[in-house]
């Protein structure tokens, strides 16, 4: 039980068959010495927590989920059972006093057949060992399904620092490249160059870290990417962006498309106006992600 949800549902289970206890006794109308109560509930107690936790800890992850030995440990389950009954029946048939004789709310006594108790007995110790497979099985099921999650998560966080770290220098070294030629001509518009490469380089280190971002954001990105690539062109880029639909309270994942606008610049022909480059985004509104 390494998990705080493992130890819930087993606090749960047990604290169920207290209940049932309690409420036979409470209940079912015998009458019996306090002596009585602690010697058949306290020691069969330990036998039936021995016996779930036999099978929880021991049985069902060497024999069917470590060796896949499943007859092996069907024989190993039928055998448990049987010796916790006999066990629990030889007791019986030691203290007959304690363990077979109930008295009525009349002050009769009654005594129960070695038989009925073993059949008794037989029934509750397959609900325990049953249930000892149902809980390790949930429990189990529950714990790879969150790691299974984490590693899903992880493998996308890994993806997109991958993502980044082939993004940033080769956007870095054409950004300043670009710059370095706006200076070298003493262009008015080498200090808006350096501002919207400013504001990228903020939102690429400081806000695109999550594993969702506002579309808004994504998109002023991608805009101020193009803004900042048709400075390169005397009569500016010939780039049409179009953009439908709203983008407030949507969410994308981080630099997703920057890859599909710098392969455009990339491959595409940006200073024929009578074929531009187009950007064309359609996003659907009250839709949680892109």
């Amino acid at each position: 039980m390494k998990s705080k949800g493992a130890i819930i549902i087993h606090s749960i289970f047990w604290g169920i068959i207290l209940l049932l206890a309690l409420a036979t006794i409470f209940i079912g109308g015998a009458k019996q010495t306090t002596k009585d109560y602690v010697f058949s509930y306290g020691l069969f107690s330990v036998l039936n927590l021995s016996m779930f936790y036999i099978n929880y800890i021991i049985l069902i992850p060497e024999l069917i989920q470590k060796r896949k030995k499943y007859w092996l440990y069907i024989l190993a389950f039928i055998l448990l059972i049987l010796v916790c009954v006999l066990v629990k029946t030889v007791i019986a048939a030691l203290y007959p006093e304690d363990l077979l004789k109930t008295i009525n709310r009349r002050n009769v006594a009654h005594y129960m057949s070695i038989n009925e108790y073993a059949l008794i007995s037989t029934f509750f110790s397959g609900f325990i060992l049953v249930s000892s497979c149902i809980i390790k099985f949930s429990v189990d099921w529950f714990s790879n399904e969150s790691v299974q999650r984490n590693l899903e998560s992880e493998k996308k966080d890994m993806e997109l620092q991958f993502l980044k770290s082939q993004l940033n220098p080769h956007f870095l070294f054409n950004s300043l490249n670009n710059i370095y030629s706006l200076a070298y001509q003493k262009s008015d518009k080498t200090a808006d160059a350096i501002l919207k490469l400013s504001e990228m380089m903020r939102y690429m280190i400081y806000e695109s870290n999550d594993s969702w971002v506002a579309l808004s954001k994504e998109v002023e990105y991608v805009q101020s990417y193009i803004e900042l690539h048709k400075l390169r062109f005397k009569d500016g880029a010939a780039v049409q962006f179009t953009l439908n639909g709203e983008i407030d309270g949507q969410q994308i994942v981080p630099l997703i498309l920057i890859s599909f606008v710098e392969n455009a610049f990339k491959h595409g022909v940006a200073n024929d106006h009578d074929d531009p480059i187009k950007d064309q985004y359609h996003c659907q509104p009250k839709n949680p992600s892109f």
